[in-house]
């Protein structure tokens, strides 16, 4: 994943872009918690990383989550949470596809 990628969908140092894939991912995530995005989920990760321009340490790459990394314990924990598996339109699968 690459910086751009992630400023592409709409998360930027200047915030959420309207119109962007990450306006439709926040509005869509505000509305299945009860109005709020929540902290440590796809959208709050995501301005993160493109607020910061940190998407190459993070451990979300092309070939996969890097062992070790951010996005291997962000997994682990979800996973865990779940019952084992990562669910689809998690904080995991969401970001590590952008």
């Amino acid at each position: 994943m690459s910086d751009q990628n992630v400023h592409n969908a709409g998360f930027t140092p200047s915030g959420i872009t309207g119109g962007s894939l990450a306006s439709s991912l926040m509005s869509q995530e505000a509305r299945a918690s009860g109005g709020g995005v929540p902290s440590g989920g796809p959208t709050s990760t995501l301005q993160g990383m493109g607020a910061k321009g940190t998407t190459h340490s993070s451990g979300y790459t092309s070939s996969g989550i890097s062992g070790g990394s951010r996005a291997s314990d962000t997994m682990s924990r979800e996973a865990t949470a779940h019952g084992g598996g990562v669910p689809r339109g998690g904080t995991t699968s969401t970001v590590q596809s952008i």
